[in-house]
């Protein structure tokens, strides 16, 4: 397996990750091109070229599309790991939740290049980071399962590509909050003359092979006349020649195909008919004609009408007669006699039609699967790329004006508008000249003057039925009205060459105008709404018969235009695809053909443009929003309204602070350019380095009093097992319970860890003393997971690698009891002593054990029992046990079947020790005395809350203090308890003296702490209280820190992200750590920091309860405030 590839760092091996870092020689196509090889050859497919993501089509799978790299990418920026599809799409993820705007992904590049793919792959990466509860997760599964779905009905075979779409599909994800709520899926450019006739080598859309290949019922196939049927006996299928496709299980297939259609809601009935019309397809395709002398057409065999007319519902004579006439209009039937090759195209017409149909009601059904879109919404575009084919027809042409317009868009929205943009600004810089196809796009689409859909619209009107010399008279057509354009070439009487953005393109007119016309006779469309068949009614149910139906070229024209105009409504995101080769085999290069796509791509201006370029900008209310808190003159003093209200002096300020290269920043009319991405990071090193010394301060607090509620919750818990009914030890009455003492995430317990089950979540593990027989203790270790309870214990064996060596302990399991089903209950004494006996149902004879955390164990076998089983675990209180033992040694080797049980008996008295234990092995008897120890209706007092009323002036001199309104500082809102409904508890600062942050030639220092805090009153918030925290659970999520020197927890920093800066590495470490102020002096200066700021582009919230400003105010009262 090749080596992850982010641990690749080898640039002389590898290439660069963006290729605007390319230096000297290599700036030019060759070196892109070079680099491009030289990262796909070690695997590494994504390139950048800034915010431009390139994916080249490795042919193959990758190791790194994993939840590993889901858990990588999220949340990270796009600088701090290498290339890949998931940071994009976690930007977009960010921006749209961040800057609450709608983002698009727009991928591009030719048919094979891996486009969706890498829309799957958005689309998936989106679903697993997005949360949410059983509605969501019900969009999230018909939004993924309705992918074999439409590529059923909507891929096919192509000679470059073995899963080729052949429709365009743009799918919307809405969003509220984060979270996925609906969308939709928008169809365009469906290839349905490939129904009818697929070219040499290539199949037909794929749900007709899984339909004869996957379909096993013996019932199913008579009804649909599949029955000893293969695919070529199918004049649709077998005229191509080609059945299979290489990667692909047809019958794998057609179940995941009925089983998307059962996702997004299809009744069994609705499926069958689906699958009736497909059959139908596939029998009409044998219906041939002849011609008689007259060259009037007829039917050869009218058996083959049997299953048509059968499918769908209609009869054989009027089926018969349709395919052989056309209506008139006027009320007087007349008999227009068609032709043979007039038979055939009526034929293919009416197939066509109906398949287009079914194809849209499957797009309605997954619209309607999931509610409506909203306005925030992320969109995927994927559609077929651009296509240059030895004969190019109407297809072609349209598919490739499509591309044509995803280019302009993207010259709009990136290269010119990022020069128009540097023009407006009045920023310095060297214009780049590039490849505009707005030209292009005027000679395909115009009106005025007419382009070529225009005219084709055109001639199309004025030839009508007419079947010879159409083509050259739409090429005469075009010859006096596009000439004038440089990008028209004409080749002879019937041919026409565009120079598209991607290249020169050679259209054969033959079929233009026939395929522009793309109508079906009205009586054959009457025929189909008059179908007895509910399912073909709904079909054809919303067809306007009276009104004129447009060609083929202007609905793709507005097609192409609604669609456009959908992607300037969002923030758009580009993935440009290239496919290296055309034998679809892994580290197969074709040097030629990926020059080609990367010049057509326009890979080399984008370049050009981004390295004359600023990589960042950003207006000056967001960039001092984001970098102020630099120095804390700028942040302090620094207002708009107000004196000091010039953004480009506090700019100016903040640049000379981190000293930056005058050369490597401007500020133009509304924003400030930053050029490189290592002048960024910097300022957003020293920016995290900042927020962190907060967010460390607000984390620690919260963890404190999380971990201070959690003990409280369990150890009432835990005290109402046994309340009542056994005396209590005073040190366990209010401890915190960690769960696991002996350390299973260790490396050094990997040993023990390994004993049980990877999946099984560790709830309890202690050192216990377990008892045999005889009443001799040995030392055991007990762990308790979500399913069994089990007992540890140690053997010597033998280290075979060291023969010589003495032997080595092993632990194995001893003991394995069930949770659910085979643990029967538990026995304890009425005392404080900490003896259990487990009842285990499949065996008579219990297990005696000594825990001295024995009512944290109980708590925790009737949490899990709760969890699990719904269940209560069975404890009793008994001063004398009977312990029942089997015969072992001698006794069994003699047959004894019953030994004397043993009896163990619990006194009360005074004694050295809290509990003293005397053993009579003779008499089967042991004796256990114990001290009196704290009532048994004791209960823990809860940490944190105040006894007496020492507190309750301070206490109202909070509430005082609000109700006057004399206080500044953040302001919060209780929303639990109603007796401070109305009340917003402010946390004040001391406000250091002000400086001066506009003196001329003054760089300021970094600022240190020295914020103090004038609430800091009561003890329950010193730096020194301990708690152990490193194993509790709590309802609210918040990111954790990652590890450091110092520190003990892990996991992602809580730090401000806008989700359009990058952010510095997460390794940076906080130099002075131990110097730093108290966490409640940390917390109040964070606050005043995040009040400056009013709403920061945190996306956690964080919850405080009124205990946690003032341990003074009892109850569970809760303030927020939002990151």
């Amino acid at each position: 397996m090749a080596q992850p590839h982010w641990k690749s760092h080898n640039v002389r091996a590898n290439g660069v990750d963006d290729l605007t870092l390319l230096q000297g020689s290599k700036f030019n196509e060759a070196g892109i091109v070079e680099n491009l090889k030289k990262r796909y050859d070690a695997d590494n497919i994504f390139t950048y070229i800034g915010p431009v993501l390139i994916s080249v089509n490795p042919f193959k799978q990758l190791p790194y599309f994993t939840q590993k790299e889901i858990d990588l990418y999220q949340g990270a920026a796009s600088f701090e790991n290498p290339p890949h599809i998931y940071a994009l799409a976690d930007t977009m993820y960010r921006n749209l939740t961040i800057d609450n705007e709608s983002q698009s992904v727009i991928i591009s590049g030719e048919s094979g290049a891996g486009k969706t793919v890498a829309a799957k792959f958005v689309m998936n990466y989106i679903s697993n980071i997005s949360g949410g509860g059983s509605n969501i997760q019900k969009v999230k599964e018909v939004i993924i399962r309705s992918n074999p779905l439409l590529e059923a009905f909507g891929n096919a075979k192509t000679l470059r590509n073995n899963n080729s779409s052949r429709f365009g599909k743009y799918f919307q994800i809405s969003f509220e909050g984060g979270t996925p709520v609906g969308g939709r899926i928008q169809e365009f450019l469906l290839e349905k003359s490939r129904v009818v006739r697929p070219g040499p080598g290539e199949r037909n859309f794929h749900i007709f092979y899984q339909l004869i290949k996957g379909e096993t019922s013996p019932d199913q196939r008579q009804s649909l006349g599949l029955s000893n049927f293969q695919p070529e006996d199918f004049e649709y299928l077998a005229c191509s020649g080609e059945y299979d496709a290489e990667d692909m299980n047809d019958q794998l297939e057609y179940k995941e195909t009925l089983e998307a259609m059962r996702t997004i809601g299809m009744k069994e009935g609705e499926i069958e008919e689906v699958l009736a019309v497909v059959s139908a397809i596939l029998h009409m395709g044998n219906i041939n004609f002849d011609e008689n002398d007259r060259e009037v057409a007829h039917i050869k065999d009218t058996r083959h009408l049997e299953f048509p007319a059968y499918l769908l519902d209609l009869e054989q004579k009027l089926l018969t007669h349709k395919m052989e006439s056309k209506w008139g209009k006027t009320s007087e039937i007349i008999h227009q006699e068609h032709s043979r090759v007039k038979a055939y195209a009526t034929r293919d017409s009416l197939v066509k039609a109906i398949y287009e149909k079914l194809f849209i009601y499957l797009i309605r059904k997954v619209n309607e699967a999931i509610p409506n879109h909203t306005q925030l919404s992320l969109g995927v575009l994927d559609i077929y790329g651009f296509e240059i084919f030895p004969k190019n027809g109407f297809e072609q042409f349209c598919i490739n004006f499509i591309n044509e317009k995803l280019q302009q868009a993207f010259i709009e929205l990136t290269l010119k508008a990022e020069q128009e943009e540097y023009n407006m600004e009045g920023i310095q810089w060297t214009p780049i000249k590039f490849f505009n196809n707005i030209d292009v796009c005027n000679l395909i689409e115009g009106k005025n003057p007419p382009g070529i859909i225009s005219i084709c619209d055109d001639v199309t009107k004025q030839v009508g039925n007419k079947e010879s010399g159409v083509a050259e008279t739409l090429v005469g057509k075009l010859r006096a009205g596009v000439t004038h354009n440089r990008h028209y070439i004409e080749q002879g009487a019937a041919r026409f060459k565009i120079s598209h953005y991607a290249g020169e393109v050679a259209y054969d007119a033959d079929g233009f105008v026939e395929k522009n016309r793309d109508t079906v006779f009205t009586d054959l469309l009457e025929m189909c709404k008059s179908s007895s068949n509910g399912f073909i009614q709904e079909l054809f149910a919303g067809l306007d018969l009276k009104k004129k139906q447009p060609t083929a070229g202007s609905k793709i024209r507005s097609q192409g235009n609604k669609l456009i105009d959908e992607l300037m409504k969002t923030t758009p995101h580009y993935i440009r695809t290239i496919k290296p080769n055309e034998t679809k085999r892994p580290h197969d290069w074709n040097e030629k053909k990926v020059s080609h796509q990367v010049k057509y791509l326009g890979l080399m201006e984008n370049v050009r443009v981004r390295r004359a370029g600023f990589a960042y900008r950003r207006v000056f209310n967001k960039f001092l929003q984001r970098y102020s808190i630099l120095t804390i003159e700028t942040f302090r003093e620094w207002r708009y309204g107000t004196g000091r209200d010039d953004p480009r002096r506090a700019i100016q300020f903040i640049m000379q602070s981190v000293n930056m290269d005058p050369q490597e920043w401007q500020c133009g009319q509304t924003k400030v350019f930053i050029k490189s991405p290592e002048s960024l990071f910097l300022l957003e090193e020293i920016r995290e380095r900042k927020y962190n010394v907060h967010a460390r301060a607000i984390q620690k607090a919260w963890k404190k009093y999380a971990a201070r509620r959690k003990t409280n919750t369990e150890a009432i818990e835990a005290a109402q097992l046994l309340a009542g009914r056994k005396q209590r030890n005073r040190n366990s009455i209010s401890r915190q319970f960690v769960g696991d003492y002996l350390g299973l995430d260790h490396d050094d317990q990997a040993d023990i860890s390994k004993l049980y089950g990877r999946k099984e979540r560790v709830i309890f593990a202690t050192q216990v003393m377990k008892y045999n027989r005889k009443f001799q203790s040995a030392t055991r270790d007990l762990i308790i997971t979500e399913k069994n309870l089990y007992i540890i214990s140690r053997r010597h064996v033998e280290d075979k690698r060291n023969p010589n060596m003495p032997p080595i302990l092993e632990p194995y399991v001893e003991d394995q009891i069930d949770m659910i089903t085979d643990l029967q209950g538990v026995t304890l004494s009425p005392f404080q002593d900490g003896f259990i006996l487990i009842r285990i149902a499949s065996r008579d004879k219990p297990i005696m054990l000594d825990v001295t955390l024995k009512t944290e164990m109980c708590w925790a076998i009737n949490k899990t029992l709760r969890n699990k089983a719904n269940k209560n675990l069975h404890i009793n209180f008994e001063d004398k046990w009977l312990v029942k033992v089997e015969p072992k040694g001698y006794l069994q080797t003699k047959g004894w079947k019953k030994v004397a049980d043993r009896q163990v008996f619990f006194n009360q008295e005074h004694c050295p020790k809290v509990v003293h234990v005397h053993k009579e092995p003779k008499k089967y008897t042991m004796r256990v005395s114990v001290q009196q120890g704290e009532p048994a209706n004791s209960m823990p007092q809860p940490k944190g809350a105040s006894a007496g009323n020492n507190n309750r002036p301070q206490q109202a001199h909070w509430q005082q203090q609000h109700q006057s309104g004399g206080a500044s500082g953040l302001h919060v809102q209780p929303i639990m308890n109603q007796a401070y409904a109305q009340q917003q508890i402010p946390l004040t600062v001391q406000q250091p003296r002000a400086q001066q942050w506009n003196t001329p030639g003054r760089i300021p220092q970094v600022p240190s702490h020295g914020i103090n805090a004038n609430q800091r009153t009561q003890k329950e918030h010193s730096a020194n209280y301990k708690t152990n925290q490193s194993n509790h659970q709590s309802n609210f999520r918040l990111p954790a820190f990652p590890k450091e020197q110092g520190t003990g927890t892990g996991g992602r920093k809580l730090s401000a992200r806008d989700g359009n800066a990058p952010q510095p590495r997460r390794d940076a470490t906080i130099k002075d750590r131990h110097n730093q102020p108290n966490h409640m002096q940390q917390l109040n200066e964070a606050m005043m920091f995040l009040q400056q700021f009013g709403v920061l582009n945190y996306s956690v919230k964080v919850f405080f309860p009124m205990s946690f400003f003032n341990p003074s105010m009892e109850g569970d009262s809760l303030f927020f405030f939002f990151f």
